[in-house]
């Protein structure tokens, strides 16, 4: 058997649990527009579950979420059996 290292933390900012509904709309495509749920955030990005396939690594979305809205980009897309998680990074500060 073999047995890995622990990998250490790389995260530079903490994440917070958030909960709730989030709407993205992806741009550039005015009638792709969809709803996630909210997993985590941190002053930078989020991470939201949704069932989008169409979302791909490197588009531009614009968010809206409880009383927070701006443009993010998708970082990354993990594909699981009932549904995809999807990180992003906060363009506008």
């Amino acid at each position: 058997m073999t047995v890995r290292p622990l990998i250490a933390e790389q995260r530079k900012e903490q994440r917070v649990t958030a909960a709730g509904e989030v709407r993205l709309s992806v741009q550039g495509h005015k009638l792709l527009e969809f709803s996630g749920r909210m997993l985590d955030s941190s002053q930078s990005g989020f991470r939201a579950a949704h069932t989008q396939t169409a979302l791909s690594t490197g588009q531009r979305v614009r968010f809206h979420y409880s009383r927070r809205q701006g443009h993010a980009l998708v970082m990354w897309n993990r594909i699981l059996p009932d549904h995809i998680e999807s990180g992003f990074l906060i363009l506008d500060k």
